[in-house]
């Protein structure tokens, strides 16, 4: 980066280790990891564990998991990362040792929440709210949507839940998220081919992505979500990064 004139910077080094680690060369993540010249920060760790947990590699994931710990012992989310990364293999018993940590330390997990805009007005939807406007229409608009994946060939990866649940139970609480809810309050809210924006507080999970790609298609929408981290593109069942995210 000296040819640019640029210093590298901690952000700098969370991106390389980001795409080492979503390319699945996580060795080389940590190698490159220890051979930076400045001591490695939360975003160089966060990168690392939010790998491993794609590609459930517990040993490296719960190692950045500690050095996280220890540089920020009071950021929810990389207690929320371990845990993801121990429910992806159903390992329950260390989930419930997570979050017991959490609730040692008085943590506390942020609400899901996914905030969509209809003729200048926000809607703000949380999981398993039935109190928003026009619940039984959203609800009818789910169903629907639910039987379409359905008939298309979806299935839910319900090993990304966080919950020892049965396949029936995790698959209805995948339908209650809060982005599934404000994307159906969209369908029924604004003519055929409108493009619907939502914000939403916490990162996208794989099922997220994976359903929205889908729902683009059948519905023939353009769908835009900015979560914590990042935008979201989805149009014609297509996601603009080409699922490398």
């Amino acid at each position: 980066m000296k040819e640019y004139g640029i210093e590298p910077r901690h952000q700098h080094y969370a991106c390389v280790v980001d795409l080492l680690g979503r390319k699945g060369d996580l060795e080389r993540a940590y190698k490159f990891i220890r051979n930076m010249p400045i001591e490695p920060g939360v975003s160089v760790w966060g990168a690392l564990l939010s790998a491993c947990k794609i590609h459930r590699h517990f040993t490296l994931g719960e190692y950045a998991a500690e050095q996280l710990f220890s540089l920020d012992p009071y950021d929810t989310g990389h207690y929320v990362q371990l845990s993801n990364l121990y429910a992806s293999a159903r390992l329950w018993d260390c989930v419930a040792e997570v979050r017991g940590l959490t609730r040692e330390k008085g943590l506390n997990k942020d609400m899901g929440q996914s905030v969509i805009e209809i003729n200048g007005k926000l809607q703000a939807f949380r999981f398993g709210d039935k109190s928003y406007p026009r619940s039984s229409e959203i609800v009818d608009e789910l169903v629907n949507l639910e039987r379409s994946l359905k008939e298309a060939g979806f299935f839910p990866h319900t090993e990304s839940d966080l919950h020892d649940l049965n396949d029936e139970e995790i698959e209805e609480t995948l339908c209650n998220h809060s982005e599934r809810l404000a994307i159906a309050y969209g369908l029924i809210s604004t003519p055929p081919g409108t493009t619907l924006k939502i914000t939403k507080n916490l990162w996208a999970c794989v099922n997220f992505h994976a359903v929205t790609k889908l729902i683009s298609k059948l519905v023939n929408r353009e769908i835009i979500v900015r979560d914590a981290n990042r935008f979201h593109h989805f149009k014609d069942g297509v996601f603009s990064c080409g699922d490398y995210w």
